[in-house]
């Protein structure tokens, strides 16, 4: 298994784990795909729950640009909530972890066709 492969088992027991999601491994492959040279940067990889302009970011490039919503209050309390399920208090939040959380609520699985 290479080091994407690697990477995406760490996702799926986070999901499992911390989440209590089985993952649809082909959608998480895809997530993590779509995030690009990010998920092997030890800071891109990551997701700061506190930073608000992270999380501004989050809304802006990748629930408006990516998946095609419009904005709005629900987007970001949308992020809000994939946090919490993530645990608030779980300092290490991968990035295609919260992606794939936040694909499946808005269910835009399509964007990764």
């Amino acid at each position: 298994m290479g080091r994407r492969g690697t990477l995406i088992q760490s996702y799926a027991e986070d999901l499992r784990t911390k989440c209590g999601v089985e993952p649809d491994m082909d959608l998480l492959e895809k997530v993590a795909i779509g995030c690009g040279p990010a998920i092997y940067d030890p800071d891109a990889s990551l997701v700061a729950g506190q930073d608000a302009t992270e999380l501004s970011t989050i809304k802006e490039n990748f629930l408006i640009r990516k998946l095609d919503l419009r904005d709005g209050p629900e987007l970001q309390e949308a992020i809000e909530e994939m946090i919490a399920i993530y645990g608030s208090a779980e300092p290490r939040k991968y990035r295609a972890v919260l992606y794939y959380l936040l694909t499946r609520y808005f269910r835009r699985e399509n964007a990764y066709l």
